[in-house]
């Protein structure tokens, strides 16, 4: 007996991201889950008015779930080590 059945992710995410209103998905993980961004210091300089930054650097962020910006540091450990030290589970973004 053979298994026909097929899942394709594409389909399974966009019948998830339908199934939650903006505001639900927004809220997603809201204060446990965290993720950790790549970005270059001109961004940053954005996010976070008040750093004085040099254009050109590769830093990071440690973003809350729904996108706020938590902090920002030169090395994605130190962004990974500050959210362990809050307790929050943090997720690769791709």
């Amino acid at each position: 007996m053979t298994n026909d059945f097929q899942i394709d992710a594409a389909s399974v995410g966009e019948a998830m991201a339908g199934a939650l209103s903006p505001e639900a998905f927004a809220n997603l993980g809201d204060g446990h889950i965290a993720y950790v961004k790549p970005i270059r210091s001109e961004q940053a300089a954005e996010m976070f008015p008040q750093a004085r930054l040099a254009p050109g650097l590769q830093l990071y962020t440690l973003n809350a779930a729904d996108g706020t910006p938590i902090m920002l540091t030169d090395s994605r450990e130190a962004a990974i080590a500050s959210a362990q030290q809050n307790e929050l589970v943090t997720l690769s973004l791709h």
